[in-house]
């Protein structure tokens, strides 16, 4: 039966519930699998946005900003190894508990021509809130004493160890029956030490 009051709010939020309730995730999401949960036709949709890119943006976005949301909240009143600790953990738990829309984060936002206006609001709120969230890090990183010429590795090599993990995790990627939640504390404590580091030379 086909939902009344279809908006673009109500097709994103539809599209969040695809991505973090199926197998395929935010890579399998498709107009054809959300208009079949809001019970239409496929061109129904195309009242409410503008293509699966435009969809897969607002999904992003929403994803994007709950990062955000969590990463601030984390971090507020804490500095140095404490705060890389919390951001860590916070990631992390985010992306147990929104596997789709954590994966829509890691898409950098970009415009692709011919598809939509790069003055669109969702495109320039997702491009806002990705460099708000690579600020919160970077204050963190910087909270070290980090020259800030080394804060684009530190950042890189953060995010590179935390998503890694995270991934690995949530593909089945640690097989062994050590504690991962040690793991992944083990990993925070390398990541303090290089920081640490990296802000000595």
């Amino acid at each position: 039966m086909p939902r009344a009051g279809l908006s673009r709010e109500a097709v994103t939020e539809l599209a969040v519930e695809l991505v973090d309730s199926t197998p395929d995730g935010f890579d399998g999401l498709t107009l054809a699998a959300v208009a079949g949960r809001a019970g239409v036709a496929v061109p129904s949709l195309y009242k409410h946005v503008g293509s699966l890119a435009d969809l897969r943006r607002s999904v992003a976005l929403v994803g994007m900003a709950e990062l955000l949301r969590r990463s601030t909240a984390s971090t507020e009143g804490r500095v140095r190894e404490d705060a890389l600790r919390a951001l860590g953990r916070a990631i992390r738990r985010f992306a147990a508990e929104h596997p789709g829309l954590y994966a829509a984060t890691q898409i950098a936002p970009r415009f692709e021509p011919g598809d939509g206006d790069v003055g669109d609001p969702v495109w320039l709120a997702l491009a806002q809130a990705a460099t708000d969230t690579v600020d919160v890090v970077s204050s963190v990183l910087l909270g070290f004493g980090l020259p800030e010429q080394r804060t684009v590795d530190a950042v890189r090599a953060t995010r590179a160890a935390i998503h890694g993990f995270v991934e690995l995790e949530a593909h089945g990627g640690f097989g062994m029956p050590d504690d991962v939640d040690r793991s992944f504390e083990a990993l925070l404590d390398v990541l303090v030490a290089g920081i640490a580091q990296l802000a000595r030379n």
